[in-house]
């Protein structure tokens, strides 16, 4: 299947030739459908806090004993497709077509001051004159903003009454500062870019850093890291046959947001809040925006300290009495070290009975028939002893984003998981009923505990399913070609992590999929 080039190439890029076949034959033999069991709902996957639960769990996350926080942006790639509506308008006029004046260009063009990016110098006569071609094209191309090219991040999102002007990255900065304080008055904040990309964010760090350290009182730390590009995954032709470029060379795509899993593992703090870096608002949102992400950290915690106390306690039931003793490697008589020796004591069943009835009832996780007592603790250990993380669910507006399921693993136990439309079987009517009883979805507004019970980073490349990818339809220089993603970071990547849903207000979730967004209350100060 490969050449020696094509060996040269792959390894070349950090991969191995046995990754490179292995993504070939996933492309001819598929992912396996999710078998899903229900959609999660209020009461069955989805918690709803009263007002006092939600003070109550704010106030449990500002008194926690934390060993680090950061958050973590993810906020590679250009702006795109969130100007691909206007793309299309401008390629309609250059080609001296009509546009119509309700389609997304010319309402653009029409609306420009609105935006924070107006610059009467820039757009002052087209506006006037209500040159749309030259609008767009002073927004989109390097004849004005170039912002069709520009990532996310340091695009211009919000202006203020007072003629401040923040990007989408400058309002992660406010944010951090109010609900990822470290004790010491630091924000940690680790941002993902492309490397083509990095000098523009750290231009806009410093146009705002300084500043915002004096007026908020806080030193940020901002580490800025790249998609490993040996993460790229192969490309292949419709016919399952690896995809090759004009020069013979092999096509090697980026492999979605799941690859960032490996930037995820690389930090060292207990507690990661992970949000979009198109999910802002004006800072008059920003008090029920911190409200909720402290709610969804103290659950966390909530969660973290009841998981850490139920492996402590079973460490304790299993506790050498006598025998060796680890230090003095004296010998002790009658020394029982086994869960064989203790799992069937009255204590040792009843904290089963505690540990299984919590993971079903707060966390939708059942076990597999047990074939004794001993394989009942190990099992429930298995399913204690993971990476944790809280997710913020909104009620379903028709937005797009991921949906709350519980599904079936294949050892026959249960779970909680974010399924993206791709991985549910539309030909599957029971898959189908589930989908259409969805009352939620994700915003990608999440709370990660990276350590376990004993203060150890979790290597989470465990925890990844690497059954829950994508594959796609895309094109190459007007090409057919299909493209594999990873499992997406929120889905497959935390498959087997221990998950809480939680519902949040939809006035935290702001995002900006497409300019015209920018014009909603959220983002018009």
């Amino acid at each position: 299947m490969f050449s020696k080039e094509d060996k040269d190439q792959i390894e070349a890029r950090g991969s191995s030739v046995q990754t490179a076949a292995e993504q070939v034959e996933r492309f001819r033999k598929g992912f396996p459908w999710m078998k899903i069991v229900a959609p999660a709902t209020p009461g069955r996957g989805i918690y709803v806090p009263s007002e006092e639960d939600a003070e109550a769990a704010a106030k449990t996350y500002e008194t926690a004993d934390i060993a680090g926080k950061c958050k973590f942006v993810p906020a590679s790639g250009a702006a795109s497709r969130m100007f691909k509506d206007l793309f299309s308008g401008l390629d309609k006029l250059n080609a001296g077509e009509a546009v119509a004046d309700d389609a997304p260009a010319s309402r653009f063009a029409d609306s420009i001051a609105k935006f924070a990016f107006y610059d009467k110098a820039l757009f002052g006569e087209a506006e006037e004159t209500h040159d749309r071609k030259a609008i767009l094209s002073r927004t989109l191309t390097d004849e004005g903003l170039a912002y069709g090219s520009k990532p996310k991040g340091v695009l211009k999102f919000h202006r203020y009454p007072d003629g401040e002007i923040r990007t989408a990255f400058a309002e992660h900065l406010v944010e951090a500062q109010d609900y990822m304080r470290n004790s010491d008055g630091t924000a940690n904040l680790v941002v993902t870019v492309s490397p083509e990309h990095l000098e523009l964010f750290k231009a806009a760090l410093a146009e705002v850093q300084a500043e915002y350290e004096q007026k908020y009182g806080v030193k940020y730390n901002v580490s800025f890291t790249f998609q490993d590009k040996a993460t790229d995954t192969m490309a292949v032709d419709t016919q399952n046959a690896p995809f090759r470029k004009e020069d013979g060379s092999l096509l090697f795509r980026p492999a979605g947001h799941g690859a960032l899993i490996y930037n995820l593992n690389s930090i060292e703090d207990e507690i990661v809040s992970i949000k979009n870096i198109d999910n802002v608002a004006t800072e008059a949102y920003l008090p029920v925006t911190a409200k909720y992400k402290k709610v969804l950290l103290g659950k966390c915690v909530e969660l973290r300290d009841r998981i850490y106390g139920y492996l402590c306690e079973l460490d304790h039931m299993c506790t050498p009495v006598a025998g060796y003793n680890e230090f003095t490697s004296a010998l002790v008589p009658g020394y029982k070290t086994t869960y064989e020796d203790l799992s069937t004591t009255p204590e040792a069943i009843a904290l089963c009975d505690d540990i299984e009835a919590f993971l079903k009832n707060e966390l939708c996780i059942t076990i597999p028939e047990p074939s004794d007592c001993a394989d009942r603790v190990k099992k429930l250990r298995e399913k204690l002893d993971r990476p944790i993380r809280v997710c913020g669910m909104v009620r379903n507006q028709g937005e797009p984003g991921g949906g709350p399921f519980i599904i079936e693993e294949k050892d026959g136990s249960t779970s909680l998981q974010i399924l993206e439309g791709v991985q549910i079987n539309q030909a599957d009517p029971e898959a189908v009923k589930a989908l259409s009883e969805a009352t939620h979805f994700n915003p990608v507004d999440l709370v990660c505990c990276l350590r376990n019970y004993k203060g150890e980073k979790f290597n989470l490349l465990e925890y990844v399913d690497e059954d829950a990818g994508f594959i796609s339809s895309k094109s190459y220089q007007g090409r057919e070609l299909k493209a594999l993603e990873l499992p997406g970071l929120w889905n497959g990547s935390m498959s087997r992590w221990n998950t809480l849903f939680v519902e949040v207000p939809l006035e935290t979730f702001n995002p900006v999929k497409v300019v015209l967004d920018l014009l909603r209350p959220a983002h018009q100060a």
